[in-house]
């Protein structure tokens, strides 16, 4: 299937991104991946990979775009959910502390 990344024409097919791919180890995901036989792969390593171009040369949605058009699962990883925010109930006694144990009035 003939896909345009950073402006330039490559004939790709599934076995052969599959072929290109085996055994390069994923780098850690923080954002858009594409899923590889069992493994979780930045669409950017991904790209580099295949098309052999300096990773700036190309947006992760071109590479997202042509590996979903070739039958490739692509996620984004979703955000971490933020930290709880305490009520002003909790603020006050986290400042004021713990009794002392064997103190009882």
């Amino acid at each position: 299937m003939r896909c345009v990344i950073a402006r330039f024409p490559f004939d790709l097919t599934k076995s052969g991104v599959v072929a290109s791919m085996k055994g390069v180890t994923p780098e850690l995901v923080t954002g858009e991946f594409v899923i590889i036989g069992r493994r979780h792969y930045p669409a950017k390593q991904v790209g580099q990979v295949i098309t052999r171009q300096d990773r700036r040369d190309f947006t992760a949605g071109e590479v997202l775009r042509a590996m979903t058009q070739l039958g490739f699962t692509c996620r984004t990883r979703p955000a971490a959910a933020p930290a709880p925010v305490a009520g002003s109930y909790q603020r006050a006694s986290a400042m004021l502390g713990t009794p002392p144990i064997g103190l009882t009035s």
